[in-house]
């Protein structure tokens, strides 16, 4: 298995045992009732009415799932002991919560009348489990993450900081104005000449008429005058 596909996995495992907790808190875990008080009492507890502990741990669970994505190395294992850490807690918090004197406090709470009734009857179904089920799946999957996300591949790299600023790409060249067909167009449109333009800038580049010029085309200057001067003082 390759190390982005564990990394999935393990994460779908914490995703799984993080909704499965939050799912079963909103259930009724506990029903309370008191058939021989004054007025006959019937209250529903849900996870919520008990504590709402395990919701509160499950959701910090899936906060973590997000966390082993945004992390690498050593701080992506730590992330996985606490994914781990909040699971144990989940399944704790589910476990306590159905005891028969929390149940009966938190019973006592929401109606006064609990009181009065001398031998209150209490019945607990299975959502409590199903919330300790998605604990032990967190465990499960902060205790692989804190063994082997260390190598598990990190973000994409356009999500990373780059080492090295990375070098800007030059500049593109633009074309000379008489290379360019559509600057040529625009000095049309503009009335000017674009031939006159060339022809003085051949005109500037030309030598002077009355400037002598040497067999090798360059102007006939000083040198060429010491040459012709006379040697020795002869003429």
């Amino acid at each position: 298995m390759t190390p982005g596909r564990e990394r999935g996995l393990t994460a779908l495992l914490c995703a799984a045992g993080a909704g499965l907790a939050l799912l079963a808190g909103g259930r009724t875990w506990a029903t309370v009732k008191a058939e021989d008080a004054i007025t006959p009492f019937s209250a529903h507890l849900s996870g919520h009415d008990l504590g709402g502990t395990a919701t509160a741990l499950a959701w910090a669970g899936l906060a973590g799932l997000a966390a082993l994505f945004a992390t690498r190395g050593r701080v992506r294992s730590a992330v996985g002991v606490l994914i781990a850490l909040f699971g144990a807690g989940v399944v704790y918090a589910s476990a306590a919560a159905v005891q028969r004197a929390h149940v009966l406090s938190a019973a006592g709470e929401k109606s006064a009348l609990l009181k009065i009734g001398a031998h209150p009857s209490l019945a607990v179904n299975l959502w409590w489990m199903a919330s300790v089920t998605g604990g032990v799946l967190l465990v499960a999957g902060g205790l692989v993450a804190a063994a082997r996300g260390g190598r598990w591949p990190g973000m994409s790299a356009r999500y990373e900081r780059a080492g090295a600023p990375a070098s800007r790409p030059a500049a593109p060249k633009t074309a000379a104005p008489a290379d360019d067909p559509s600057a040529l167009w625009k000095s049309l449109d503009r009335g000017e000449d674009p031939t006159a333009k060339d022809a003085a800038q051949d005109a500037a580049r030309a030598p002077a008429e009355d400037e002598p010029v040497d067999p090798a085309g360059e102007p006939d200057g000083p040198r060429a005058g010491e040459r012709a001067a006379p040697r020795n003082g002869r003429p």
